[in-house]
């Protein structure tokens, strides 16, 4: 018991004191997350393709459910991760080309990332009701 050794009052984590909460780390924690999502909205177009491939009673249960106020919102939010984590995928392909790893291109590619993905989540959306029809 002599030779044993208390351990040393530090943080277990000092890298959470340390680094600043930074756009390129909210976007990589974000990117992760909008990843784990997509599970669920490939769940949602599997609902679709069976739906679609069972008959019309099935199709029009699945049309009913998509077309409520909170089927309409889960597209939307489905829709902007799909858009967010392909930008995401492509910034990190820049990444992979050995570019933009300035602190000023790296908060840079981050905002353009979130502005691109709700840019073209809602220009999509809008091009859709206008060609579609807006039918709530």
């Amino acid at each position: 018991m002599a030779g044993s050794k208390i351990p040393a009052a530090r943080p277990l984590s000092p890298h959470l004191m340390i680094y600043k909460l930074t756009l390129t780390f909210v976007m990589s924690g974000l990117h992760r997350i909008t990843g784990f999502f997509l599970y669920f909205g490939t769940v949602l177009l599997v609902w679709w393709l069976l739906a679609a491939a069972s008959g019309p009673n099935a199709y029009a249960w699945f049309k009913w459910a998509a077309g409520t106020y909170i089927g309409q919102f889960v597209l939307l939010g489905y829709t902007w991760t799909l858009i967010h984590h392909s930008i995401g995928g492509v910034r990190h392909l820049i990444w992979d080309m050995t570019l933009g790893f300035e602190p000023r291109e790296r908060e840079l590619l981050g905002l353009l990332t979130i502005v691109g993905s709700v840019t073209l989540t809602v220009a999509l959306w809008v091009g859709v009701y206008l060609t579609m029809g807006w039918k709530p």
